[in-house]
């Protein structure tokens, strides 16, 4: 069970704003851009004040990217509006914005900047594990348990708990243990799904 698996839901309550969107002419690629550049904005103030305090902003942040990347996707799709450059911005604007959001994470206070770097290169391969799957089978693959939308809700929380409480900070190196497991096991999940996909085909 993952978040991807209510995304239909969620879809649903946005779809209303994907209409008045698209009436006024915005593209699925002007969203895109849009959750990028809140992203290296918001990475931006949590690097350069680097305060617990200061990650109340990330869950905020990452719900509204949440629903950014639905608009963009539900645009593309129902409103026939698929490009390539879409698909592209889409993939690596994902990746880009993670790195952006939770690379600030080793700026703070009790933090091995090592183990923030292993943990983003595990969610990078979660991306390009999911890419290969739809490569070789043409389904794009989502297996969890740390998917994208997984990410966001453990480090939402975080950001909301390190504002609140500061003193948290002595196991952010635990978390970021605890995540790095969960991501390798995602990828390798991601892989066997490709696998039994590719066997059947």
């Amino acid at each position: 069970m993952t978040l991807y698996q209510i995304k239909p839901a969620f879809q649903r309550l946005l779809r209303p704003l994907m209409f008045w969107l698209h009436k006024h002419s915005i593209t699925p690629n002007h969203i895109t851009f849009s959750a990028i550049a809140l992203s290296f904005i918001t990475g931006g103030i949590l690097a350069f004040f680097h305060e617990p305090r200061g990650f109340v902003l990330l869950p905020i942040v990452l719900f509204v990217r949440m629903a950014l990347n639905a608009l963009d996707g539900m645009l593309a799709r129902e409103c026939n509006q698929k490009t390539v450059l879409g698909a592209i911005l889409n993939e690596t604007g994902d990746v880009l914005s993670d790195i952006a959001l939770y690379i600030p994470f080793m700026l703070l206070p009790d933090s091995n900047a090592i183990l923030v770097l292993c943990m983003l290169l595990c969610a990078l391969m979660t991306e390009f594990s999911g890419i290969l799957s739809q490569t070789f089978t043409g389904i794009r693959s989502y297996t969890g348990p740390l998917g994208k939308s997984d990410r966001a809700l453990v480090f939402g929380a975080w950001g909301l708990a390190l504002a609140y409480w500061p003193s948290l900070v002595q196991w952010n190196n635990a978390l970021w243990s605890v995540a790095t497991l969960l991501l390798l096991w995602t990828v390798t999940n991601r892989c066997r799904s490709a696998l039994r996909h590719g066997e059947t085909i």
